[in-house]
């Protein structure tokens, strides 16, 4: 078991080094990795020193016991969140939704990431198939944009034959929930179907948030993610997810 251990941190170490050379090491919760790393290899060495009968630190088994369940409790909990969000990783909307709302993401400057590109080319590809359905693009103006990431979209869109006048723009959100009820006030009613477009992991949480906010008909519309990243971001989803069914009471 040690050996799997030792094994696992020492895979978080190098997975962090590969995702920081990919994306940046400035990239969102990418210290999760190192901090995971030093955990593992710590309970290896601690196991490999037990079988060893060198135990530096005798706890009661009691206690024993109570970390273990604890351990073992927060392993169980994030499986159910992964499955979860693996449930929604391949949504593709129902036809002719009222609305979609596509969920902003990070611009560079005047141009889309490639997280967001990914949302536009479902996001066109869903108008392109359903003419009478038309998009909320929902982002703010971030740090490092040069404009709103709704105004990013439209013009994404619009220079690839989307017609301007199906789509609306909500620019003043900064988060999921904010995309998600600034949008409800946009559209004026929670009675109308909508899809939710957003990156592969994240469409199981942006649909849950999606009928907290009050919409009573939801589908979402799974767009592609980076594939050296998409572990990180699995892993990051799934711990913003066990916040946000606490947070919203989405269960």
């Amino acid at each position: 078991m040690e050996w799997i251990l030792g094994a696992a941190g020492a895979f978080c170490f190098v997975y962090f080094v590969v995702c920081g050379l990919y994306a940046g090491f400035g990239a969102s919760f990418l210290g999760l990795w190192p901090v995971l790393g030093v955990f593992l290899t710590i309970w290896a060495l601690s196991m490999h020193q037990v079988k060893a009968g060198h135990v530096l630190i005798h706890l009661p088994r009691g206690l024993k016991i109570a970390i273990s369940g604890v351990l073992l409790l927060g392993v169980l909990v994030f499986a159910v969140m992964e499955i979860l969000i693996a449930s929604q990783m391949f949504a593709a909307g129902e036809e002719n939704l009222d609305y979609l709302i596509v969920l902003g993401a990070q611009v560079r400057g005047d141009t889309v990431s490639v997280a967001l590109e990914a949302r536009l080319e479902s996001a066109k590809a869903y108008l392109e198939e359903n003419p009478d359905t038309q998009a909320i693009l929902s982002g703010g103006q971030g740090s490092g944009e040069n404009l709103t990431e709704a105004k990013a979209m439209y013009e994404w869109l619009t220079e690839r034959g989307i017609d301007g006048n199906r789509l609306i723009l909500e620019e003043a959100s900064t988060s999921t929930w904010e995309n998600l009820t600034f949008s409800r006030e946009l559209i004026g009613s929670t009675d109308v179907s909508v899809g939710i477009v957003t990156n592969n992991f994240h469409v199981y949480r942006g649909t849950m948030l999606a009928r907290c906010a009050g919409f009573t008909q939801v589908s979402g519309i799974a767009a592609e993610s980076h594939t050296v990243m998409q572990l990180h971001f699995l892993v990051r989803e799934g711990l913003a997810l066990a916040k946000d069914l606490v947070r919203y009471r989405m269960l």
